[in-house]
């Protein structure tokens, strides 16, 4: 077993690629996120924000490249030890909100925390109160259907941060909402991380966004833009493969 990088990151990633049917994704990205840190990928559409989040993630195991987090190396573990990985240290937002038609607003927030073993009362308790939080704590008891996009979305990002993962991914997690909403839920969203030390790696093209994060990272056709910091060009010791 090697030693991780002597330095603060989380999660990181060297050299990856990625392509779909032979398209190319991504080209030899490295990053690093830290303990806490609000991270902002930054791009136009189609310049491989959403793939770089997902080989992060471990929901696409990259074509080139390691993948890193505290200590796990992501991109070599089975599918099972990945979607656990997922289930109980890392949370998703998507541009589309994903609940499960048959479970209430409340149920829907707490779904991550019930499927890692969670008591129902602790779990609706956390899940209300970040419902509230995103002003969508009147909806509690609402199916999806009954709700309006923004709601659902406002529902997705309260699953997302009441399960309190090491890492997570936000794609484009405003989106869906109107102009005017935007500001209070990324207040939200970046409040939240900084009060429970969560790692925020944000994919957006709006450079109103990005400000709100501590440090920004941009790709164009897939590379990143720029010279990557010291810490990244290095070579870094392998991860271990122990969970």
């Amino acid at each position: 077993m090697v030693a991780p990088p002597d330095n603060d990151d989380v999660l990181w990633a060297r050299t990856l690629s990625y392509a779909y049917g032979g398209s190319p994704a991504l080209l030899g990205v490295s990053i690093g996120a830290r303990k806490g840190e609000i991270l902002a990928v930054t791009g136009p559409r189609g310049c491989g924000k959403t793939t770089l989040l997902r080989c992060l993630s471990g929901q696409l195991v990259p074509d080139h490249g390691e993948v890193c987090f505290d200590g796990v190396a992501v991109h070599s573990l089975p599918a099972l030890d990945r979607e656990r990985l997922r289930c109980e240290r890392f949370g998703w937002i998507g541009t589309e909100p994903q609940l499960v038609p048959e479970l209430t607003s409340w149920e829907n927030a707490a779904l991550p925390l019930l499927l890692r073993g969670t008591a129902r009362r602790t779990a609706k308790t956390a899940a209300r109160e970040w419902l509230d939080r995103l002003d969508v704590g009147e909806c509690a008891r609402v199916r999806p259907a009954g709700l309006v996009q923004a709601q659902r979305q406002r529902i997705a990002i309260a699953r997302a941060l009441a399960a309190t993962p090491g890492v997570l991914f936000a794609d484009e997690p405003t989106a869906p909402l109107h102009r005017a909403d935007r500001a209070q839920v990324l207040r939200t969203l970046t409040s939240a991380a900084r009060s429970h030390g969560i790692t925020v790696i944000l994919a957006t093209h709006d450079e109103e966004v990005a400000t709100l994060a501590d440090r920004t990272v941009a790709l164009l056709d897939g590379r990143r833009v720029g010279s990557a910091p010291a810490s990244e060009e290095e070579g870094r010791a392998a991860c271990s493969v122990s969970a």
